[in-house]
């Protein structure tokens, strides 16, 4: 594609100022674009997506938006980089992504014309912008003006994208913004709590309870500490438990083995299998609702606890307690 065929071709300075062209005869071929987004931290976005993820997001943190095209070859030399260099950041800026071919009316409002461009937006507004396929340097030092000119990132949002990481799989990411934080706030008992779920993800549980289990007693108080203490506590009483081979040999023998059903529910929940460990205790609720001083519902909010109130786990079996409990 020619530049005077490239209807994004001409100079970016309406607003932000700079003055960037493609060179004479340029072409790019269609195709992929420059590094996919992904992960919490970069995504791609649409005309009707870009108030919520650039607009509304900006006022937790500054966003970049890279406004860009499949044809456009200083657009992919700028996407890996740029993705790079945000995801280094850790969380204090995020990166949006936009295709104009696909979405054209965004950047025409804003008088985009030419390509690649970066709009940075902080609280909700474009405060700065570069143009053209920079280096990682000229990047590093953008972002880092943006970050110290807008303030401190929102610690909350941060914790947020580190939860989605590492709900994502993505543990050093997740690892990476959690340190972050601790290296601004070491007593920061979430962060802590984020770092801990990492290690246990990455197999290192000893590690991740002495971490926990050497905060303070406020600390321990901050639900996410709870609820791996509550896990950790489980873990240590089902090595006691004997074989669950033989458990559930006793309740074929016997379905209103209560006892056995306990234990059953309390290893099951070990293994990860916290729907089923859910429905034993609440079969025992429905048997025999004062079974051990009502000990099913009292194991039962000890496993939401260890869960947390938003798993899939602790709505579906709250919701089913409170039916039985009102029946």
């Amino acid at each position: 594609m020619q530049d005077g065929d490239n209807p994004y071709g001409g100079s970016y300075g309406n607003q932000m100022g700079g003055t960037v062209t493609f060179g004479d005869g340029q072409q790019a071929d269609a195709g992929q674009p420059a590094g996919q987004a992904g992960g919490p931290l970069i995504k791609d976005t649409t005309t009707a997506g870009f108030t919520a993820d650039v607009i509304n997001e900006s006022k937790n943190q500054p966003v970049l938006v890279d406004f860009w095209a499949p044809w456009c070859g200083p657009c992919k030399q700028l996407g890996p980089i740029i993705e790079k260099v945000v995801t280094e950041q850790r969380g204090q800026v995020k990166l949006v992504k936009l295709n104009i071919d696909d979405h054209p009316a965004k950047p025409g409002q804003m008088g985009i014309q030419s390509i690649p461009a970066v709009v940075a937006f902080a609280d909700g507004k474009p405060v700065d912008a570069f143009m053209g396929a920079v280096p990682e340097s000229q990047i590093k030092q953008f972002i880092d003006k943006l970050v110290k000119e807008n303030g401190a990132p929102d610690i909350d949002a941060i914790l947020a994208e580190g939860r989605a990481a590492l709900e994502s799989g993505d543990v050093n990411l997740a690892a990476q913004i959690f340190g972050s934080i601790l290296q601004e706030q070491p007593d920061n008992a979430k962060a802590m709590a984020g770092m801990a779920e990492c290690m246990i993800a990455a197999g290192q549980e000893d590690r991740a309870k002495e971490l926990v289990n050497g905060l303070d007693d406020e600390q321990k108080k901050i639900p996410e500490v709870a609820s791996l203490l509550a896990r950790f506590a489980l873990q240590d009483e089902v090595a006691s438990l004997g074989d669950p081979e033989q458990l559930k040999a006793r309740l074929a023998a016997n379905p209103n083995d209560h006892e056995a059903r306990f234990d059953m529910a309390k290893i099951l929940n070990v293994q990860g299998d916290r729907e089923e460990a859910a429905e034993h205790l609440l079969h025992i609720m429905k048997t025999d609702r004062q079974w051990e001083d009502d000990g099913a519902r009292k194991q039962l909010l000890t496993f939401f606890e260890a869960w947390g109130p938003t798993d899939p786990a602790t709505v579906s079996a709250r919701r089913k307690l409170s039916s039985l409990m009102f029946s």
